[in-house]
């Protein structure tokens, strides 16, 4: 088994999650004494643990480790007291003992008899999947309406994604909490629905399937089934991660940004030593500056577009920070025996494919793959199919910022109030336009505007058209407008407007991109004091520190001096640090970087991967050679390919694989409508016979 020093694999140091204050928990890793946190996932216990291989695969021995951390794969499974569990749900529990499931695990000796009991149905107004912002935006509205509704999610506490958000929010402060974080927001969000008498919220219970006679099924806690019968129901499950196919791209140490994000930012583990990110969309631009926050450093960012596709003030942020993003450049494999050692990539052509002789290798022990998310919608299309009166809300209906799901779950909320016949308005207009607003796509970029060499002045590093007005709404002087769109970008209306900059730096404490700094040039015109938003550990920066400081593009301005920073409640665990800098860049500076130029250097010699295995199906590991030998023999029925090669048919239920599969066709030459998809299992999640049958399950806990 590959295990690792544990070394220091706890963030212990984060500039806005407090320390870890969960009481120790002693278990147990194939008879060796670990250490978790009350509460803990078996998963994240073990990586803090310095294991990162959970067993290996029966069809070819090849190591098996942590891939979604969301309960929707099975690559994390492992033993734990006799019975297999998904590493990533299961909690640790004192004195439990984990063993790696190398091959099939074996079945557990039958000790008597099974015992049946009735299985449990509960009728409810309305019955909402998913508790993150999406959810618990239509739970409150529904719960004003009067509606009875019953709340469903399958972690341990509210949220969604929002658990896993430690940076400020986009959007408006009014409508969405924009300017806070996603982690508070989770908390407002939930607070607002646990006042509500008629919302009951279940944690830790999954849905399972959608039924024609218009049942729902629940698995409560792993070991209780319900199926429940909703007038109304609600999908707001969210969206579930992308794959690409590259060799090596099951390693231990690949996998995707929520699966980091909950091991750095819920469970504070680190999960890596030198990190290399493949998409630049703002969720792998968001997960880049948390693992800097976590320390991790970041070796560079691939991305095949000609720009990253996220927000132009979040890549901006990871180029001042110091990482290389490398544009027009793909994933060529990741390398490595046990996990992965190094990551290879290569330049594009025209045709999107890597061109030789550009290959460079970097040396990172994970891979975060992060190239877009597919909503989980399933259950709604079933639902619908079997005429249940079913609505969708959040990435569920569309993939849009968090900001948007808000939106749309308190839209959905309304309709559904509306269907129950309960008194309530039409949706506002408004509401429609904003969320609208809020889904949008962003805007062109224009040049940097400087303000002039006076007074005190903020400048606005945002070149970019998005939706975003903090800074607006906290300016105590009203001297910040967007326009009238929330998409314009800011500006300082000044003297001529009657408008005049204090100081107060309040629009740079907001600031979700970090991208407004305040410039003050009244004690000394050739060296300004410039004031900067800075979102780490205070231990990482004093007064009387040179530091080096770099402009909107990451390029480096020079060294300054620190004469001053500050912290206090008001500016919600930011920094504002202040620099002496010289009158020639002062205004240019947007950052101070945090790591060293020489962490994205690559290796002398680029790594060529010894074995070309390229894994489509995680599952049932089927590679994309026997993919396409069989497509080339005239193969258009993903069910047969799965017949013959059992793609699709392990454990995730072809969430992973079914995409990528229809993407082969697809290079292939094969046109869509030829393609007949795979069908759909009855149940959406794997569920063990004797929940779903009613069998009375012993507890193992003590």
């Amino acid at each position: 088994m590959n295990e690792t020093p544990a070394g220091n694999r706890r963030v212990e140091l984060h500039p806005i999650l407090p320390p870890d204050t969960r009481a120790p928990v002693e278990f147990f890793w194939r008879g060796r004494a670990l250490v978790a946190r009350e509460g803990e996932r078996i998963a994240s216990a073990l990586i803090a643990g310095g294991i990162d291989v959970f067993g290996h695969h029966p069809k070819d021995g090849s190591p098996q480790g942590i891939f979604c951390a969301n309960g929707q794969c099975s690559q994390c499974t492992v033993i734990a007291d006799g019975v297999p569990v998904k590493a990533c749900m299961e909690a640790v529990r004192p004195g439990l003992r984990v063993e790696p499931l190398d091959g099939n695990p074996a079945l557990p000796p039958v000790t008597r008899p099974p015992r049946f009991h009735a299985v449990a149905e509960v009728a409810t107004d309305c019955l909402v999947l998913g508790g993150g912002p999406a959810g618990l935006a239509a739970a409150s509205e529904l719960g004003k309406a009067g509606v009875g509704v019953l709340l469903v999610d399958d972690k341990h506490r509210l949220g969604g994604k929002l658990v896993l958000q430690t940076h400020k929010f986009f959007g408006s402060i009014a409508d969405c909490h924009a300017g806070m974080r996603g982690i508070d927001i989770a908390t407002v969000l939930e607070e607002e629905v646990r006042a509500l008498a008629n919302v009951e919220c279940w944690l830790e219970a999954t849905a399972v399937g959608v039924f024609s006679d218009g049942g729902v099924g629940i698995v409560r806690g792993g070991r209780e089934y319900v199926l429940v019968r909703p007038e109304t129901l609600l999908v707001a499950t969210g969206a579930r991660e992308k794959m690409i196919t590259f060799p090596g791209n099951t390693l231990p140490g690949v996998y995707g940004a929520g699966a980091f994000q909950t091991l750095v930012n819920r469970d504070q583990v680190r999960p890596a030593v030198k990190l290399f990110i493949v998409g630049g969309g703002n969720v792998g631009l968001i997960a880049g500056y948390h693992a800097l926050q976590a320390g991790i450093p970041v070796v560079g960012l691939v991305e095949a577009l000609a720009e990253c596709g996220g927000y132009k003030v979040h890549a901006d942020k990871l180029r001042r920070f110091g990482v290389p993003l490398h544009t027009r450049h793909t994933v060529v494999s990741a390398n490595g025996t046990d996990r992965v050692e190094s990551i290879t990539i290569a330049a594009v052509d025209e045709r999107w494919q890597a061109r030789p002789g550009t290959e460079r290798t970097y040396p990172c022990d994970t891979v975060l793959i992060a190239v877009g998310l597919d909503p989980v919608d399933e259950f709604y299309h079933k639902a619908v199919a079997f005429g249940l009166k079913a609505f969708a809300a959040g990435d569920a209906a569309e993939i849009a910022e968090a900001s948007a799901a808000m939106f749309s779950g308190r839209i959905q909320g309304l309709e559904i109030a509306r269907a129950l016949g309960r008194d309530v308005p039409e949706v506002p207009t408004e509401w429609r336009e904003k969320e609208a607003v809020l889904k949008s796509k962003p805007g062109a970029v224009a040049a940097e505007v400087l303000p002039a060499e006076r007074d005190v002045q903020p400048v606005f590093h945002c070149c970019q058209e998005i939706p975003c007005d903090p800074c607006t709404s906290v300016c105590p002087e009203k001297a910040i407008v967007v326009g009238e769109d929330l998409r314009g970008r800011p500006r300082f209306l000044g003297e001529e407007f009657g408008k005049k900059c204090i100081g107060c730096g309040a629009c740079v404490a907001i600031c979700p991109g970090l991208a407004v700094t305040l410039v003050d040039w009244r004690r000394d015109p050739e060296f300004p004091i410039v004031t900067i938003a800075h979102e780490f550990p205070r231990e990482w920066i004093r007064k009387g520190d040179r530091v080096t400081v770099l402009d909107t593009e990451g390029q480096a301005l020079g060294e300054v001096e620190i004469v001053h920073v500050a912290s206090a409640k008001k500016l919600d665990r930011a920094l504002l640090v202040r620099a002496r800098a010289p009158r020639a860049i002062a205004r240019r500076i947007a950052g101070i970087r945090v790591q060293e130029p020489a962490v994205g250097e690559p290796m002398e010699h680029y790594v060529a991967r010894l074995t070309d295995e390229t894994v489509v199906c995680r599952c049932e590991r089927v590679t994309a050679a026997e993919l396409r030998a069989l497509v080339r023999r005239g193969v258009r029925d993903v069910n047969e390919l799965k017949a013959i090669t059992r793609a699709g048919m392990g454990a995730c239920g072809a969430k992973t694989c079914a995409a990528l599969i229809r993407h082969l066709f697809l290079e292939e030459g094969v046109p869509a409508d030829e393609i007949t998809p795979n069908v759909e299992r009855p149940l959406f999640v794997e569920v063990p016979f004797g929940v779903f049958s009613g069998t009375e399950i012993e507890d193992p806990s003590p």
